[in-house]
């Protein structure tokens, strides 16, 4: 199935006034695939019921938040792997670099290679 796309309009960031206007593609975003129906697809194919396929994926994210807490990279097989990052202010020297430094957290996500496949393969469609 095609991943579509649509044209937008856009100017230029950080110009006044928006500088000159440009095209742009978005994909379009069909809605939301939320856990509920996951786990109902999931039992669908499997002799799991919904509450086992539900506690497991809650437990495996509680892990993961742990394993993350913890400073480690979270290998998620073919979903992939996710990593602490951090943003801090630089300073001049090592000594400077104190916890008030760090301004910001964020999780990185890196594809398993199913995703990365679906990726290098995805048709499109203008809509």
């Amino acid at each position: 199935m095609p991943v579509k796309y649509k044209v937008t309009e856009k100017t230029q960031p950080g110009i006044v006034g928006g500088g000159k206007r440009k095209f742009y593609a978005l994909p379009v975003i069909s809605g939301d695939l939320i856990l509920d129906r996951m786990i109902k697809r999931i039992e669908k194919i499997s002799s799991l019921s919904g509450g086992d396929i539900h506690a497991a994926l809650y437990e495996l994210a509680d892990i993961a938040i742990e394993g993350l807490a913890e400073g480690y990279i979270v290998h998620m097989g073919e979903l992939g792997n996710f990593r602490i990052s951090l943003n801090s202010e630089g300073k001049d020297s090592p000594d400077e670099v104190t916890a008030a430094a760090i301004k910001k957290f964020s999780i990185i996500y890196t594809p398993g290679p199913r995703f990365k496949e679906m990726l290098k393969n995805v048709k499109l469609q203008k809509v």
